[in-house]
């Protein structure tokens, strides 16, 4: 078993044997540990970090929307709830603890611009700038067409832009018509 002390988080996957669990059992009881969602503990500490360990709460899970967004710095929006992309048809199991948001993807959508970055000290799957940015006009009527407008504006300030990988993702994403027009309002 490994030491939940020094990681934060522990799974049902890192146990070894019935001893073993007994002893996370026995500190969730004592409190020492917290349980996340079936099978995920974690200490007090690493709880009231920002940033949570994406992989263990939900496994192939890509943050996207609103957190990515923020990580970004394409919008003051501040996240209410972790927005965690994945790919259609699974089921997961959420935790009462942080408050998560599923988003469920076709494969293209899913797939297309996942990078991993580390983030307060987690690696963590996020999608790319390009992507967040078409995710924005995607979901305009959702989020608002001022938080679409911001996104982009945001985007078009970074030096590291790639507008042609943005258009490449926009087609892919079949937003490529949507998008053009604010590129030109912005331009």
């Amino acid at each position: 078993m490994t030491n939940p002390k020094s990681e934060g988080y522990i799974s049902a996957k890192d146990m070894a044997g019935r001893a073993a669990y007994y002893k996370v059992l026995q500190a969730a009881k004592n409190g020492e540990l917290t349980r996340i969602k079936r099978g995920v503990y974690a200490t007090d500490d690493h709880l009231a970090s920002q940033m949570l360990d994406v992989e263990k709460v939900v496994p192939g899970g890509v943050l996207c929307l609103y957190s990515a967004w923020s990580h970004y710095q394409l919008t003051t929006q501040v996240p209410q709830e972790y927005c965690l992309a994945i790919k259609r048809g699974r089921k997961i199991t959420l935790p009462d603890y942080p408050p998560i948001t599923l988003y469920h993807w076709s494969d293209t959508a899913f797939n297309l611009g996942i990078t991993n970055t580390e983030i307060e000290g987690f690696n963590v799957r996020i999608y790319d700038v390009e992507k967040c940015v078409c995710d924005a006009v995607k979901y305009r009527n959702k989020i608002g067409i001022d938080v679409c407008t911001e996104i982009i504006k945001e985007y078009l300030k970074r030096r590291d832009r790639n507008v042609s990988k943005l258009m490449k993702y926009a087609s892919q994403l079949r937003v490529a018509k949507t998008l053009g027009p604010y590129l030109q309002m912005e331009l």
